[in-house]
């Protein structure tokens, strides 16, 4: 009975091991480019979830499978602490470097990159559910591919492990490991098919590899390579997190 659970679980743990045990394949700096093996993971998550799209298929069929046990076995599961570990990961690395850790770069510099892997997974979130008008799993409504929470938590989670890889593996080892619980958690609450769960990983997860990826560009053009005189700004309302960056005069 358990055997699909036990499936998906492994599945989801994948980047966490990928992460302990091949770190250079997710090095992404100002002064190097990154590698393309960097990308096959999310790129592979996300290909697993729009194979579920495209019709009656073996992943599609263990979407059903792994939610009908799920709500066989815990018919009346309502935690919904994933509406905030999505967040922790990121809080993680300003809590780190306010308590002696210092992170890969500087305020402005990893803000800015935050926000720009948020915008990114956001749209291409938003975007696909859009156009996929999948239905959820407890019918609430058709906003199911891809989980956005997953998306974040994943982005979050890649977030930590590139300010901190330098310090130790074992801070993005911790974040992707509340990003995992994460997706788990939409899937026990009858909010998300795997498939959506597992393409929201991907996205998250590549929307921060990109913000790595071109910010260091973008800085060199606005601001000829130096620090730029911003404040970063997070906020929160109606149980979401924003984050802004403002630049002072």
């Amino acid at each position: 009975m358990y055997k699909q659970q036990y499936n998906i679980l492994f599945f989801l743990c994948f980047p966490i091991f990928c992460v302990a045990q091949n770190r250079d394949t997710t090095v992404v700096s100002f002064d190097n480019r990154p590698k393309v093996a960097a990308f096959i993971i999310p790129s592979v998550f996300i290909g697993y979830g729009l194979i579920s799209l495209a019709s009656d298929n073996e992943i599609r069929r263990l979407d059903y499978s792994t939610n009908n046990e799920l709500q066989e076995d815990h018919p009346a599961f309502a935690l919904k602490v994933d509406n905030f570990t999505r967040y922790v990961p990121a809080a993680a690395v300003y809590g780190l470097d306010l308590a002696g850790v210092k992170a890969r770069h500087n305020l402005v510099d990893r803000s800015a990159m935050l926000l720009m892997s948020a915008v990114i997974a956001q749209a291409s979130v938003g975007g696909i559910k859009s156009l996929t008008h999948r239905m959820r799993p407890n019918g609430s409504n058709d906003d199911s591919f891809p989980s956005g929470h997953t998306s974040f938590a994943f982005m979050s989670a890649e977030f930590l492990h590139q300010e901190y890889k330098d310090q130790s593996v074992w801070y993005g080892v911790a974040g992707y490991a509340i990003a995992t619980g994460t997706g788990v958690l939409r899937l026990y609450n009858n909010a998300h098919w795997v498939s959506d769960v597992v393409a929201g990983a991907g996205v998250g997860i590549l929307s921060t590899k990109i913000s790595y990826l071109i910010y260091p560009y973008l800085k060199r053009r606005l601001f000829n390579g130096k620090s730029a005189n911003m404040i970063f700004s997070p906020g929160y309302q109606n149980g979401k997190v924003s984050f802004s960056l403002v630049k002072q005069f």
